[in-house]
This record gives C-alpha cells, structure tokens and sequence, in this order.
C-alpha cells in the first residue's frame, strides 16, 4: 500500500512546483531537529502536498508553521500539530484509523501515507465534499463520512486508533467504545485551551490516559452542518 502511495507522490512531483518540494522538505527537517517524532511520520509528510489543501489564496503560506483557514470557518491545523498527533498514535502499516474531523482532508492523506486503513468523518457538508476531492485527486484511499464525529462509525469498529483533530468537552465515551482493546485514542480534551491526551484501552472496563501538553483547536461539535443551510444563511 505504502508502495502505491510512493508511486502516486512521484506523479504528483511532476507537476509540482520545485519551491513547494523545497520548503516542504525544509520545515519537515526543522520538525525532525527538534522533536523526536518518527521517521516514518516526517517521511510521510514529505509526500503529502499541504498546498492542495488550502485555497489559493493562502497556496504562499502553506509551509509555515501554523493553522490556516479553510471553508466553513474551519483550519487547517499547524503542521507540527499533525505530525505531534500522528506519532502519538504509534500504529504499524495496515492498522485501522477513524480520524474525527476530516476538514480540507490533510490529516486524511497523511494517516494513509502511512499505510492506515482510515476512515474519517466530518461534520461540515462543504467540508466533506472538498476533502473527498482532495483524497481523490491525489489517489488516496479512505472511507469518508458527512456525519457526527460523537456517533462514529460502529459498523466498522474495532478501531486500532482514534484521532481526533478538534476539541472535545470530555472524553467522548462512544467512540471509547469503538476502540479495540490496546487501542489508542489520541485527543484533545478541553472547553478553551486543551489537554492533548493519549487513551489507551487497556481492558473493556479500563484505560490509561497520558497528557502530551495545552493545545487550543475549534471546538468538536455535535449535529451535521449541510451546505444548504450555510448558504441560506448567507
């Protein structure tokens, strides 16, 4: 699967810009310098092109440290924080994944870099649909849902990882639930400023939590967002 994803990148650098390989490779060198993220996570976010995720208008900022706007008043997150959040999830190739907030699909295409079997939901109808665009152009393969992130995906659990890319009030205790057992949930827990914390599932009745530092994302949400409703509102 890597294999395929490698070759895809090799198509994609064709038609990339030099300048965009550059500064990609630049700020993922200074991450690798001064963390002690994994290899195989700075090699994965070499491949990924975060310019494609973000409007034109901001195609020139794409490789500076820090969260960028997208639709539906979301962000793209910093990032150090994907990289942050991937290594804490420390799974092998071939693992399941259900990512919670898909946004502009980043996030998406870096967790199937690394070989995951991921599947994402976001809540945003706008969102969805552009982050499936994303994921398409670029040749990933992942199961996207227009849904709520609190509900998860059932149907498909157990899930080896659970990420989630905004901020939750409390643990939320249903997709605790979906995670298998020695499954790990990496989250952001918190009303204002968060805690980003690892839940690993020991048993069906325990876990181990571990804090990995203050954070500060949009608020997890409950309910769906569809376009039409935005619009009308405009």
């Amino acid at each position: 699967m890597i294999l395929f994803y490698q070759f895809i990148y090799y198509i994609c650098v064709m038609t990339e810009s030099t300048r965009h390989i550059k500064r990609r490779h630049r700020i993922m060198d200074q991450i690798a310098k001064r963390t002690n993220i994994d290899d195989r996570v700075i090699e994965a976010m070499k491949r990924v092109p975060r310019q494609l995720f973000v409007s034109a208008k901001y195609e020139h900022m794409a490789y500076n440290d820090r969260p960028l706007p997208i639709a539906a008043g979301q962000t793209i997150s910093q990032i150090y924080t994907v990289a942050m959040q991937t290594n804490l999830l420390k799974l092998q190739e071939g693992a399941s994944v259900l990512e919670i907030g898909t946004g502009c699909g980043y996030q998406t295409a870096v967790l199937c870099e690394l070989g995951y079997r991921v599947y994402s939901i976001e809540r945003h109808e706008e969102l969805y649909h552009i982050a499936q665009k994303n994921i398409n152009s670029l040749g990933y393969s992942a199961l996207l849902v227009y849904g709520d992130g609190f509900e998860g995906l059932p149907q498909y659990a157990p899930f080896d990882g659970v990420l989630i890319t905004c901020g939750a009030p409390q643990i939320p205790e249903e997709l605790i639930k979906q995670l298998a057992v020695n499954g790990k949930m990496v989250a952001p827990i918190g009303q204002d400023v968060q805690e980003m914390m690892v839940i690993q599932k020991i048993s069906e009745h325990k876990n181990k939590i571990t804090k990995e530092g203050a954070y500060k994302f949009v608020p997890m949400l409950s309910g769906t967002v569809n376009k039409a409703s935005v619009d009308q509102n405009i």
